[in-house]
């Protein structure tokens, strides 16, 4: 860039062409190093981690909303707490025409999913869910609800705040339709909560279904309860707790195949090395090989036994003229 200035120049000098006017526009990015605590704390968790933060929900309501996308809203971010946010005041969010408003609202509450509730005379009841990768649009779908029942028609007792659920998925598209299999993953992705390595029975108490059946995503809550059985399994029953969901699939938005593989990446660091004939199976359980050298049967100790020995054979026609003389 220098060596193109210096030529401008000395051609300006040489042609006295000083009318002309030239523009030129250097561009240098400032980088402003923390000076505190706290700014350094930020920009650590803002860096791309080996593990995996849990993952935080924001939930926005739109210009215009019904009373059961609100109430929609307020359950399901009951069942998110602790890690979910959210925003009270209306927002003129329209996602599928423009994107950047819930990009800021990302950022701003460092959060990758989202959920906005809006109603209008041609989209009835609706919600948009979502998650993003690296504050970017991965995939996006828009569900509106058909059927609504809130928590407060069921007078059975809720579940504890930050249970982690149980997630059920039953019917056919989710296996064999691409859409339906881009919105079980971010349904995994929006309810399956912290990771834990360890559970313990009792606290298996959440469980959330989510069947796909003509065209439609009917989604239950139930509460397991743990009764007698007179053994030492207790004997477990569901009971329905809600909020209960009938969804219908209206428009989405899918990410780009390589963006998509891009997310489900997994650093090196975390994956497991490989060791030399040693392998797991489905259930973690840990199967080995062993390697032994090839055995020599020749010399392989047996049970002595008469009828085993060798001989040769004029010693057997000996033996046998012995015995029959013997008899006689």
């Amino acid at each position: 860039m220098l060596s193109q200035v210096i030529v401008l120049l000395s051609i300006i000098h040489y042609f006295d062409i000083s009318s002309l006017k030239f523009d030129f526009e250097f561009e240098m990015q400032r980088i402003v190093k923390p000076k505190t605590q706290r700014s350094k704390r930020y920009l650590r968790r803002k860096e791309p981690q080996v593990e995996e933060n849990t993952k935080t929900a924001m939930f926005i309501r739109g210009k215009q909303t019904s009373e059961i996308v609100n109430t929609v809203l307020k359950e399901v971010y009951l069942m998110k707490k602790p890690n979910a946010v959210m925003l009270n005041k209306k927002n003129p969010v329209k996602p599928f025409e423009d994107f950047s408003s819930v990009e800021f609202f990302s950022n701003k509450n460092e959060s990758s999913l989202f959920m906005i509730g809006s109603h209008s005379k041609k989209r009835p009841h609706n919600l948009v869910i979502g998650h993003l990768f690296d504050y970017h649009l991965l995939d996006m779908f828009e569900l509106g609800v058909e059927e609504f029942q809130s928590m407060t028609t069921f007078p059975n007792a809720k579940l504890t705040l930050g249970s982690k659920p149980c997630l059920v998925f039953s019917g056919e598209p989710f296996e064999s339709d691409h859409a339906h299999k881009r919105l079980k993953y971010l349904l995994i992705n929006f309810f399956r909560g912290p990771v834990v390595e360890n559970i313990r029975l009792a606290g298996l108490e959440h469980i959330i279904s989510f069947t796909a059946v003509d065209g439609r995503v009917v989604m239950k809550t139930f509460k397991s309860l743990l009764k007698k059985s007179g053994t030492k399994t207790p004997r477990v029953e569901l009971e329905e707790i809600g909020p209960s969901l009938e969804l219908v699939m209206r428009r989405k938005t899918l990410a780009a195949t390589d963006l998509y593989k891009r997310s489900l990446r997994v650093p090196k660091v975390i994956k497991p090395k490989k060791k030399k004939n040693i392998s797991q199976d489905a259930f973690k359980s840990v199967k080995g090989r062993i390697h032994m050298e090839k055995q020599d049967m020749t010399n392989f100790q047996t049970r002595k036994m008469k009828g085993l020995k060798r001989t040769k054979d004029g010693e057997k026609k000996a033996v046998k003229k012995q015995k029959t003389e013997a008899k006689e």
